[in-house]
């Protein structure tokens, strides 16, 4: 018997008023786990950003918002570019107000050995994941405590940073960094009323994925993708929505420098009989050369 399923979409975990006035700045809003997160940011009152460079994604992002009622806007940035970040919140603040919350989504992932990586392959995920997190954080912050008002703040992890992500070193390493740097900057900014979190998905199935990655994951079944799990059933998007807009809530108010892990345990999944082991260059369709 699996876990139990969720209730169904466009259920309130918190009161519809719980960000009323508020906004959220949503990086990497416009497509899968990000889109969720905006789209449950609105059915509890925030005014919504989504922040991407892609701007089809933006434009989805605020759709989606729209559709369940929302007020969103589609701002462009590069969060590797610290004067794009600055720029972007200037955009919202010129829109909607001052940002209360940030959720650092945006993020670059492709399965590649690692003596097959180039260094601009590395560079590209470290900047996209790492240093992007750090320079929307630092600029949130900063405008937090310009204006003396808390905020919060929640970074999208992974649990390959805790146990080594073979064939995705550099998004392993970078999401290891952010690990750290969330609960530095936890302890850091706490006496200003400023909570870092970090939420952690498992296996949340969406459209979005790209397509190296889909083509790693030969079986797209959903019962192919939940007879690897613990729980029995991959995660529904509006979980991770769900646990997002708690984060930040005031329910939330004395959790800092936390991750929540939402996977159904199975990064925990050990057993007395390990399947047989294949190398990570084998698993990785090659690229035509």
């Amino acid at each position: 018997m699996p876990l139990p399923e969720p209730p169904e979409k466009g259920a309130r975990m918190l009161p519809e008023d719980t960000f009323a006035n508020e906004v959220v700045v949503v990086t990497g809003g416009g497509t899968g786990i990000g889109r969720a997160i905006c789209e449950e940011f609105a059915r509890v009152g925030a005014k919504v950003a989504i922040a991407s460079r892609n701007p089809e994604h933006r434009d989805r992002g605020v759709a989606a918002v729209e559709a369940v009622g929302g007020q969103a806007v589609g701002v462009a940035v590069d969060v590797r570019d610290p004067d794009a970040v600055a720029s972007a919140f200037d955009q919202v603040e010129d829109t909607l107000g001052p940002v209360d919350h940030l959720i650092n989504n945006a993020a670059g992932n492709f399965p590649v050995p690692a003596e097959s990586m180039s260094p601009g392959a590395w560079r590209s995920v470290n900047q996209i994941v790492l240093d992007g997190t750090f320079f929307a954080s630092t600029e949130f912050a900063r405008r937090r405590l310009a204006l003396g008002e808390p905020g919060s703040i929640v970074n999208i992890g992974a649990t390959y940073s805790w146990t080594g992500g073979p064939g995705h070193a550099h998004s392993a390493a970078a999401k290891a960094g952010v690990w750290n740097l969330t609960m530095s900057l936890a302890v850091e900014w706490a006496p200003d009323g400023i909570r870092v979190n970090g939420l952690v998905p498992g296996v949340f199935p969406h459209g979005d994925h790209p397509a190296a990655l889909k083509a790693v994951r030969k079986d797209t079944r959903e019962e192919g993708k939940a007879s690897r799990i613990p729980a029995g059933r991959v995660g529904r998007l509006r979980e991770l929505g769900w646990a997002t807009t708690y984060l930040c809530s005031p329910f939330a108010a004395y959790l800092s420098g936390h991750w929540l892990v939402l996977d159904g345990a199975n990064w925990l999944r050990r057993n007395v009989v390990m399947p047989e082991f294949t190398a990570v260059r084998d698993t990785i369709p090659k690229r035509p050369s």
